[in-house]
């Protein structure tokens, strides 16, 4: 079994690095007065990586509602 989480460990790694080198062109963001320039995947993961953070911080806070909610006095 340890050899078959090792290969989907190797495939999945594969995968990012095929989408990062099929995805470089550039975009450009802006936000207010601001802007940046970076390559499609970087902006992917980006995303992807705020998408993870505010998703489970968000997860957090209402288990805690939920916690408070049901809690007796």
């Amino acid at each position: 079994m340890r050899y078959v989480y090792m290969a989907l460990i190797v495939c999945a790694a594969a995968l990012v690095i095929l989408f990062k080198f099929q995805n470089l062109e550039t975009v450009t963001i802006s936000l207010f007065s601001g802007s940046m320039t970076l390559p499609v995947s970087v902006l992917v993961l980006l995303i992807y990586i705020l998408g993870m953070l505010t998703g489970g911080s968000l997860l957090a806070l209402v288990r805690s509602w939920v916690h408070g909610a049901t809690r007796r006095p």
